[in-house]
């Protein structure tokens, strides 16, 4: 395997020959010059060649250019991963503007949020999603908006747009933008495309911080290209390699690991709505798929789901499960029913523009379970890079920020060209967590081990995650807390065999009141995502609270007194 991969590499290395910063737009248009027939986008119901993904990104491109999107705007896509995002991913970057990618199962409150802090100029959106009505959110977020709409809630929002306007006739959506395009020659797009600074902003990612509020970590063009090619690179993608995944393109595991990373093998991406093992193993028959992406909690469903049926899997060659640890023995099932030649597992954040760490194709199952690999290969994306990688890890004082010991355990520090340099108009939040010299401070526990491999030993603060989804306890807090029956409210991350962990909450009512637990949940499920809702509901009164000398509650202390 070992020597496959170092031919793949080199293959990559020789079509690349030396790294030249470019803008997303441009850089896909280059390799869909080299590769205007292949298939790019495979779903269930079509097939998108690079050249008919470039046509259509042009045409979406000349009708944001006509509405007035500047390079420096911010254009929002609430879209699950159905070609259009890629589409309208790409029309952004042809016109210089920068992309505000948000979660689909975002309420009216959390969307209202993102897009004041981006100060989004235009919206384009799905019109439901599981769960969520989306044609409700936007009727809350800008009543009348399909022909007056009322912004006052987000001032800087000028346009709505549906990608597919069937079920509000009304609204104007990716077609009519099409249209509206026709009168601007493919050239004035084009120009800007080709001009983009690769350090300008490609991607507001909204993540939680531990405040409770959301930060838009800015991603350069080039910090995502190169993560993109580096991974490429050192998972060793084959000529043609496609990668089947549901996780969502809004989200850099997806965007980044996945689409954009296929494009650097002239390979394709197999995207998926939603998760089903069987929907998901199917396409690996069906579409020749070389890599799946996941999380553990999908890679427990998809080895469950082959000891009941049977598939034929000899395209796959790879499978890259990361966001959380697993036993090695869920990684011996992995290869005992999938048959891969390679597992990996990784580490990264939004921040980081994906990964920075991955395991080495011939690691064996232990150090797969047991760590999260090395900081990630760059090839020619790194050649000016010391060691040839696209990161550097140490460890600090998670309280001073004190720089420590090399193998000594703290809070991970990053730095390297696919780092965030800052938080979009945060500059206090920058200051925090990231220094003079660009180094970020993860929020992670861990140490970075003699061998040059990571380990992760917990997160800081209180920061958990469901299913790979981050979750900020307080965010949650402040919705609860705005419930009429609850005086106070504490939120924690407690164990959970699906899907990691999954949130909790402890709540003191108001004097008097009754509340039951499914009040609370149902409440909570009104105004926040679905993976933020606590799955369950601990009443206390006052003097049951664990409390510091100070008045502070002490979480742990809750923690401990859980019993589910």
């Amino acid at each position: 395997m070992t020597d496959l991969v170092t031919d793949r590499r080199a293959t990559l290395e020789r079509a690349e020959g030396s790294w030249h910063p470019l803008g997303l737009a441009a850089r896909f248009d280059q390799l869909a010059g080299r590769f205007p027939q292949r298939p790019f986008v495979i779903t269930a119901q079509e097939s998108y060649s690079y050249e008919r993904m470039r046509a259509r990104s042009l045409e979406l491109a000349r009708g944001l250019h006509e509405l007035g999107v500047r390079a420096g705007d911010a254009v929002a896509l609430v879209i699950d991963n159905r070609p259009e995002f890629i589409a309208v991913k790409l029309a952004i970057a042809w016109v210089g503007a920068t992309a505000v990618p948000i979660n689909f199962s975002y309420r009216t409150e959390e969307l209202v949020a993102v897009l004041k802090q981006s100060r989004a100029g235009v919206l384009i959106s799905i019109d439901a999603s599981i769960g969520v009505d989306r044609l409700a959110v936007l009727d809350e977020l800008a009543p009348g908006w399909e022909t007056d709409p009322d912004t006052s809630q987000v001032p800087t929002l000028r346009e709505i747009l549906l990608v597919d306007a069937a079920s509000r006739p009304m609204a104007r959506d990716l077609t009519w933008l099409a249209e509206r395009g026709r009168g601007v020659p493919e050239s004035v797009v084009r120009r800007v495309g080709e001009s983009v600074d690769p350090a300008d902003a490609c991607d507001i990612v909204f993540t939680s911080g531990t405040s409770g509020h959301a930060l838009g970590a800015v991603l350069s063009h080039d910090m995502v290209l190169r993560s993109a090619y580096g991974s490429a690179y050192h998972r060793g993608f084959a000529d043609g390699w496609r990668i089947g995944f549901s996780l969502p393109m809004y989200h850099v595991f997806g965007y980044v690991e996945g689409l954009l990373a296929s494009m650097f093998a002239g390979g394709a991406v197999v995207p998926h709505a939603v998760f089903n093992p069987r929907s998901m193993l199917t396409s690996i028959e069906q579409h020749g798929v070389n890599e799946v992406l996941l999380v553990p909690t999908m890679s427990v469903a998809i080895v469950e789901e082959t000891t009941r049926h049977s598939y034929d899997l000899g395209s796959l060659e790879s499978v890259f499960s990361a966001a959380a640890p697993a036993p090695v023995r869920l990684w011996e099932r992995l290869h005992e029913q999938l048959h891969p030649r390679v597992v990996f597992t990784g580490y990264g954040q939004t921040e980081v523009s994906a990964a920075t760490t991955l395991t080495q194709p011939a690691d064996p199952l232990e150090l797969v379970a047991t760590t999260i690999g090395r900081t990630k290969l760059g090839g020619c994306a790194a050649a000016d890079q010391p060691d040839g990688v696209l990161a550097h890890y140490r460890t600090v004082d998670p309280f001073t920020g004190a720089v420590l010991p090399e193998g000594d355990e703290g809070e991970l520090s990053v730095r390297g060209p696919i780092v965030t340099r800052g938080y979009f108009d945060d500059p206090e939040r920058s200051a925090e967590l990231i220094d003079a010299n660009g180094w970020l401070r993860t929020g992670d526990l861990g140490r970075v081990r003699a061998d040059g491999y990571l380990e992760l030993t917990g997160r800081s603060k209180e920061l958990f995650k469901v299913g790979g989804e981050l979750v900020a306890p307080q965010q949650v807090e402040q919705v609860l807390t705005a419930h009429p029956g609850v005086g106070q409210a504490f939120v924690a991350g407690v164990p959970n065999d699906r899907l990691g962990e999954v949130g909790w909450a402890w709540i003191v009512p108001v004097d008097g009141a009754v509340v039951s637990s499914s009040d609370i949940i149902r409440y909570c499920r009104a105004h926040v995502a679905g993976f933020k809702v606590p799955r369950g509901v601990t009443f206390l009164s006052p003097d049951e609270l664990p409390m510091t000398s100070t008045g502070k509650v002490q979480k742990y202390r809750l923690l401990e007194g859980w019993t589910g």
